[in-house]
This record gives structure tokens, sequence and C-alpha cells, in this order.
């Protein structure tokens, strides 16, 4: 046994390892910088610069271009964040690397100039790039040869993520909205930089685990797949099992070269006029060309792989792709959320509350912020009790940084209950997925583990058909928009009830995908499938982008209305194919459950 894992498990918090803890505050501060920047990017870009808080005033179709493209990149940086962590730097490096270039990009962001604000993007993606696999890669070393106690560690790490999320969303949106977004930005960029000085100076309490790479990369499966992986899974076994042959590379190299062509030259082409491809092929424009081109290359390359394996593990690979083509479909409409339902809760929700509704708001409002708060400065001053003696600087890091998010907390309740009504930021909307998560997560687990707990094929059916349901609230609720309207006062309850049953379709989805990825998929294979995994996602987000731009369009031609009826009626439709196949996708993952 390692003796730096069985060090790190002397010291507990709530039954597990400080060090957790260190991550979950870690990724809490990650997560409260990326979702603070990332509600506020609409926002800012097609707010009209004749304003209170004046923005760029984009046209909305550019600015989902543009966002699009930017949360698509946020999920293939991580393929080569990984591999540079495991060749070179390690996990822990390669994180703190991570969290300072993702603080210079929300420094320049903050700057509010064009070239700043691209470069802080670009510096976002790279620095996500580094931090977003290498910081679980840290817990899954942390829990070797005590698996027993992962799952329970992954609950209270994903509760990290979503409480940074909360915080983010709610603060970063009040002053940005309130003072103006360099306020926003800026404050995304200081947490950024604490939780980043808070790890860094944990660093002894890891010994050796995540600080540099070993030749030896163990992967864990969490059942027998009837293929025997190498007790030593490095290169060489994985070049003998798996030979990744010169036709293999050149489809990878081609597929991403046009992949990546495609999502830098929609955004140029719509925002600036300038097209990397200007050519047509049978009334298709280069962009089209192009995309469906990589599509084709990376299809063959999938199925040439897939080919060279055993039936029983050919077959539970087809189920993944299968899985990976409904999780496309499942992001491209749940990440309406970063773009067309914050456009709808800005210019079409009635954000204004007086009277007795006003206040029940404010109280609701100041539970949801306080109660959260007040657990989680529980756990940290559990954390320093702990581990004060051996990491106290990085304890008083943590703690100044609590002191300001109790300062900003308590600031915004304040000015809020000054106030004899209330206008509900738009930005606040965004907080109910990391809300109803936190609440509804716990119900969904049981679910899974009683006898009633569905299969895969179900559960994306059930998670997409209630994305779709959310997305009929809204629909009835833009009933009465004229077509074309640029305002209207929707009542903010067909908002909230969107958010509801998106979060419960997100809980049968997401956290589930990978779960059976890893159950399904070959040990050699499982670093390509992963890679796969994040591909499909990041098509989604692109094409959340690409399909929310049509907003302004839909509207005009037919109604608001329309345009979240297309959206309630894809999902569902794809959930119901989904259901259909379920017999089949049974027989194809072999007994896997």
């Amino acid at each position: 046994m390692n003796t730096d894992i069985e060090n790190l498990f002397k010291d507990k918090v709530i039954g597990h390892p400080a060090g957790l803890f260190v991550l979950f505050f870690t990724e809490m501060w990650e997560r409260f910088s990326f979702y603070g920047m990332r509600i506020l990017l609409v926002l800012f870009l097609t707010e009209p610069i004749l304003s209170d808080n004046p923005g760029w005033e984009w046209p909305r179709e550019h600015a989902l271009a543009l966002i699009g493209t930017y949360a698509s990149l946020l999920y293939l940086t991580p393929i080569v964040g990984g591999w540079i962590a495991d060749k070179i730097t390690g996990y822990r490096i390669a994180v703190v690397i991570g969290c300072v270039i993702m603080t210079l990009g929300h420094a320049a962001m903050a700057l509010e100039t064009t070239m700043s604000f691209y470069l802080g993007l670009a510096l976002l993606v790279i620095g996500t790039g580094f931090f977003k696999p290498n910081i679980t890669s840290i817990i899954s070393t942390m829990y070797k040869g005590k698996e027993s106690k992962k799952d329970g560690a992954y609950t209270i790490f994903y509760m990290g993520v979503n409480a940074g999320a909360f915080f983010g969303m709610m603060l970063c949106g009040y002053l940005a909205e309130n003072f103006g977004w360099s306020w926003g930005f800026g404050l995304a960029g200081i947490f950024m930089l604490l939780g980043m000085l808070q790890f860094w100076l944990a660093g002894s309490l890891f010994g050796s685990i995540g600080a540099k790479p070993t030749i030896i990369h163990e992967v864990e499966l969490p059942q027998n797949i009837n293929e025997e992986a190498p007790k030593e899974h490095n290169a060489e076994s994985e070049e003998k099992l798996n030979p990744f042959t010169m036709f293999d590379k050149v489809l990878i190299v081609l597929s991403s070269i046009g992949g990546l062509l495609y999502l830098f030259n929609d955004p140029m082409e719509k925002i600036g006029d300038i097209n990397m491809l200007p050519f047509e092929v049978g009334g298709l424009s280069g962009s089209n060309v192009v995309v469906l081109a990589a599509l084709a290359l990376f299809l063959i390359l999938l199925v040439t792989r897939i080919a060279r394996y055993i039936p029983v593990v050919r077959d539970r690979i087809i189920a993944v792709s299968i899985f990976g083509v409904f999780t496309v479909f499942f992001f491209a409409f749940f990440e309406q959320s970063l773009g067309s339902m914050t456009l709808f809760a800005r210019d079409y929700t009635n954000r204004e509350l007086v009277g007795n509704a006003a206040m029940v708001f404010k109280v609701i409002d100041a539970l949801l912020t306080t109660v959260p708060l007040i657990i989680i400065t529980w756990v940290l001053f559990l954390l320093a009790k702990k581990t004060f003696s051996r990491i106290g600087l990085s304890n008083i890091i943590l703690a100044i940084a609590f002191a300001g998010l109790w300062f900003l907390v308590l600031y915004r309740l304040n000015d809020k209950f000054s106030q004899e009504g209330n206008e509900v930021e738009a930005t606040w909307f965004g907080i109910l997925n990391s809300f109803f998560i936190i609440t509804l997560a716990p119900l969904f687990s049981r679910w899974w583990e009683s006898k009633y707990n569905p299969s895969a094929a179900m559960k994306y059916g059930i998670g997409l058909i209630l994305l779709g349901l959310g997305f009929a609230f809204l629909s009835y609720g833009a009933g009465e928009i004229p077509s074309g309207a640029k305002t209207a006062s929707v009542s903010m309850i067909f908002l909230i009830m969107a958010y509801l049953f998106h979060t419960m379709g997100e809980l049968c989805i997401s956290p589930v995908g990978l779960s059976y990825l890893s159950k399904l998929v070959p040990a050699r294979m499982i670093g390509f499938m992963f890679g796969i995994w994040y591909l499909a996602i990041a098509v989604g987000q692109k094409a959340a982008g690409t399909m929310g731009g049509m907003i302004d369009k839909i509207s005009e031609e037919y109604s608001m209305s329309t345009f979240f009826l297309i959206f309630t009626l894809v999902p569902i439709g794809a959930g119901l194919v989904s259901i259909v196949l379920n017999p089949l996708l049974k027989r194809l993952m072999h007994g896997v459950r």
C-alpha cells in the first residue's frame, strides 16, 4: 500500500482524508470563477451600448456563435492537458498551471478591450485544459486501494462543483449587473487566484500523490469486462494490444484539423466577416463541407478501431458510441442555459417583485445563500482544525477567501432588503441548476440504488424527455409574446420550472455517462473513448450555440413560443428513440448494468 495514501487517511474530515477537502475548495473556487464568468458572457456581449451598464451590443447570433466555440473548446483542451500531465508535469503541477493561466484570463477580461477579451477567453480555454482532467485524477490516485469510499468522495467533490457554481453565478452576476461588467469578471479572477494559492500551499499534505508522472498508467474499471488488461498498463503494452496505425493517426489529424477549422471559422465569419474557408461545393459553404468531411473521417476512424475487437467488446463499444450520440443531443439542448435561456431571463421575463412577493423572495434568497455557506464554513473549520499545524498558510488563504465571500453575501443581502421592491438579476436564474442538483441528487441516488433502477437507455430516455418538458414550460409561457418582440414580461415561474425539469434530466444522464463508459470500454481503449466522450460534449456545446443563435430568426418569422417548442419536441423525440432502443442496447452491453 502506498504510504502517502495511508498518511493522507490519518487526518480525516467527515470520514474522508483532509486532502479531499483541499481539492473540494480548489474545485469550488475554480467553478466559482468559471461559472461566474460564463453566466456574464452572453449578457455582456448583447447588452446595448447606450444603457446603464453598456455592453458590446452584438447580435445574439454572433454572441452565441462565439460562446458555442468557447464552450466547445473547454471540452477539447482537457484531452491535451491530461496527456501533458501524464507525460510531463504530473497532476498537481498541472492544476497549479491551469489556475495561474485562468487567473490571467479573468484579469484580461476585466479590462474589457477587444484584444484583452479574446486573450482572456483563450487563456481560460488553455487553463481549463490543464485543470479539469487533473484535479479528478488526484482524487482517483488518493483512493487507490480504498475503492469502497470513492463514490462518497466524488459525491463530496461534486458538491464543491455546485457550491462554486452557485456562489459564482450569484455574486459575479450581482456585481456585474449592478456595478459593471469588470467587477464580475475581476471577482472571478480574485477567487481563482486564492483557490490556486490554498492548493499550492497544501502540497505537503499529498506527499508524492500527483506530484510527477510515472511510467505505469493504471486504469481502474469497476467490473470485469471479459477482457484482461495487463497489470502494467503502459505505453508499450498499449501499442501491443491496440496499435494506432499510420492510417489511424492520419484520420485523427485530418478530422481534428477539420473540426478546429470549423470551430474557429464560424464565429470569425459571422463576427469579423473573415472566412478561412471561402469556397462552396454543391451549394454547401466551405465551413459545412469541412465539418462534414471531418465527421466522416472520424466515423471511419471509430468504425475501423471498433472492428479490431472481439465481438463482446465490439458490441459494448458500439453501445457507448450510441450513448455518445444521445449525449450530443442532450448537451445541445441543455446548454441553452448558457445562451437563449439567459437572454429569455433578461429580456422576456418579469423580474420585478413588489409587496409580499418581494419579501417572500428576499427571505427565500437569504436562506438559499446563507445556509449552504454556513455548512461549507463549518467544513472549513474542521479542515483547519485537522491540518493547521501542517498547512497553516493554506488554511489562512482559505479563511481570507471565505471572509471575502461572507462579506459579499451579506452586502448583497443587505442591499436587497434595503430596497422596497426587488428586481431579480437575470443571472440569478443560473443558480437554480446548482440548487436543484444539491437538493435532488440524494433522491436520484436512492432511485439508482433501488430495485427500480432503470437501464442505461431508459435513463437517457427519461433524461431527454424531462429536458424537453422543461422547454415546454417556456414554450407555453412565451405563448403571448408577439412575433419579433424584443422584450416581454413572462412570469418567472416558467423559467424556474424549466430549470427544475432540466436539472432532473441532467441527473438522469450526466453522472451516469462516464460511469457506463468505464464499465463498457476495455482498459486499452479507455483513454481513447474518454477523449471521444469529451468530443461528444464539445459537439453538443457548439450545437447549443448554433441553435440558440437562431432565436431572433425563428421568433421573428414565427414566434418565441415556436422557438422553444422546437426545443421541446426534438429532445422528447430523441428520448423516445432511446427507450425504443433499450432491448438492443441491453444486448450490446452483454450484462453490464
